[in-house]
């Protein structure tokens, strides 16, 4: 029933000639049927059995999609930590550059400092070297003849020095 035939309780009335329509080129020749409720039906055992089987064919893919995301959530896990470690390897190596940097800066430094004339002197004594005096020079003239130039004399204290360490 429409709304206006509930409101008014009137019956509706079923046209079997057809109706003449502007819209359509040719008329309906055949009469609709009438539908009705039939009584005393049961439908609901067929519902049930369709609906358990659509649940049981359901449940494969569910458990498929929870599996994926179980593994997916197990992986991201697994790559979470292994970046972790990979991270704390990183920050321990960057903390031993940085200290083996500061070594090789101090190394430096001590070589800066030794190479001052005052350390090498220093150091030249307690080696138990002794300051040369002055020097003299063989000058090698065109002719393969060689020539002294300067008077050459032992340095001081040598004498001394290797008295002793006899």
């Amino acid at each position: 029933m429409t709304g206006r035939a509930a409101r008014t309780g009137a019956v509706p009335v079923v046209r079997t000639t057809p109706r003449a329509s502007t819209t359509r080129s040719t008329p309906r020749a055949v009469p609709r049927p009438e539908l009705r409720l039939v009584p005393g039906a049961v439908a609901a055992r067929p519902r049930r059995r369709a609906v358990s089987a659509l649940r049981h064919r359901r449940a494969p893919f569910v458990l498929l999609v929870v599996a994926l995301l179980v593994c997916t959530t197990l992986g991201l896990l697994i790559l979470n930590t292994a970046i972790a470690v990979d991270s704390l390897k990183a920050t321990q190596l960057r903390a031993e550059n940085a200290e083996r940097a500061q070594e090789v800066q101090r190394l430096e430094q001590q070589v800066v400092t030794a190479r001052t004339p005052g350390e090498i002197a220093r150091a030249a004594v307690d080696a138990g070297l002794v300051p040369a005096g002055d020097a003299a020079y063989l000058v090698i003239e065109p002719d393969g003849g060689s020539v002294l130039r300067g008077t050459p004399a032992p340095a001081e204290g040598g004498d001394a020095d290797a008295e002793a360490g006899d």
